[in-house]
């Protein structure tokens, strides 16, 4: 071998050397088993003190039916159930405007009030406006306490009264504008904003279909509820699933509801496929494994391994899982097809060993190309 080769030859297996050492250097993300998190116990100025394992469970179909069977069977929480209920009596508060009408007693007309001052002229509507005490006078029932009664308790103790000036009065009351209860709609819905609450019950249906419905990005598996500072997560479509009807769900003043957009509760599809850091949205709460690989473009063909297909859940949490599916079968999709993703999961397909080679040699070759040049440029 001439001394040309030589020197060659060593520059290249110095280049390799040097490039492999140290680092180990492997482009690329891949799953190590067992899988470990570093610990550093919060001081990461020191080394890490302990590793924490997380096991890497097999996706089967023992696994698939457990998992499916632990989400049919789970129960609709009792806070949720509590929400369910037969529609409320309508309660005068202060800001309505009632209307009180006493029969065949012409000089009682007029009791029937004056025009109410507001800004806008459509709000002007004659009655007793009740006042911020919720209190409203009437001619001989005197000062009335009606804030938080029903029409009906409050014609009952006008009649009362009266009956000390009239012999059987027939008397009538009722709200002719309600200016005192409202609720909020909030978030991926056509018309957000404040909606009053009337003698008609208002459902938690209604007020999204008054809001002007759902968007095309708003999510019907996470709708919130936000009632006396409780916060209710409602899943629609799991509760209409279950026999419960969203519609049972009646509204109270002050009730905030809430629409959260699909992409809040996304999935993460990443690795060697043809759309990789994808985050894909739940189909209003579901999503199977292998919807996720199909929206994420599928396998690379030239560079995954679909043996090392991973699904890593809960990776905000201090117990991560991790399952594995090894997709080199097509009988296996029906396996991925039943496996429900859940929101934040992470999506990984590892690359083969041969790619790992390749990027590699990438690695090396502008080296190599550097000192083949020097040794013949010194020659």
């Amino acid at each position: 071998m001439s001394s040309l080769g030589l020197r060659t030859g060593s520059l290249l297996v110095f280049a390799t050397a040097t490039l492999l050492s140290g680092c180990s250097i492997v482009p690329g993300q891949r799953m190590i088993t067992p899988a470990a998190i570093q610990d550093t116990g919060g001081d990461f100025s020191t080394e890490p003190s302990q590793q924490q394992t997380v096991p890497i469970t097999d996706i089967n179909l023992a696994l698939v039916r457990k998992l499916n069977a632990d989400q049919t069977s789970a129960q609709v929480p009792p806070a949720t159930l509590a929400l369910f209920g037969k529609p409320p009596v309508y309660r005068a508060g202060p800001g309505d405007v009632l209307q009180i009408v006493v029969w065949d007693h012409p000089e009682l007309a007029a009791a029937l009030g004056q025009p109410t001052q507001s800004t806008r002229s459509s709000d002007a509507t004659p009655g007793f406006l009740i006042d911020e005490s919720g209190n409203v006078q009437f001619p001989y029932a005197g000062t009335l306490h009606v804030a938080g009664q029903d029409v009906g308790t409050i014609q009952k103790e006008l009649y009362k009264r009266l009956s000390k000036v009239y012999q059987k009065p027939e008397v009538t009351v009722r709200v002719a504008s309600f200016r005192n209860s409202q609720v909020y709609v909030d978030g991926e819905v056509h018309t957000p904003g404040a909606q009053p609450l009337n003698d008609i019950p208002m459902s938690l249906t209604m007020a999204i279909n008054q809001a002007g419905g759902f968007n095309p990005t708003g999510d019907r598996s996470r709708v919130e509820l936000i009632r006396n500072g409780v916060v209710y997560s409602l899943n629609l479509d799991d509760l209409i699933k279950r026999g419960k009807n969203p519609s049972q769900i009646y509204l109270q003043q002050g009730d905030i509801v809430r629409v959260a957009a699909r992409e809040d509760s996304g999935v993460y599809v990443m690795g060697e496929v043809n759309k990789p850091a994808t985050v894909l949205p739940m189909r209003n709460g579901s999503l199977t494994l292998s919807q996720a690989i199909s929206d994420g473009g599928s396998f690379d063909s030239n560079t995954a391994a679909a043996k090392q297909l991973f699904v890593i859940r809960n990776s905000t949490s201090e117990a991560p899982q991790i399952y594995h599916l090894d997709a080199t079968s097509p009988v296996s999709m029906v396996l991925a097809n039943q496996f429900e993703l859940q929101p934040k999961d992470i999506v990984y397909v590892g690359q083969g060993g041969l790619v790992r080679f390749n990027r590699v040699l990438n690695l090396l070759l502008p080296a190599i190309n550097a000192a083949v040049t020097g040794v013949v440029l010194t020659k």
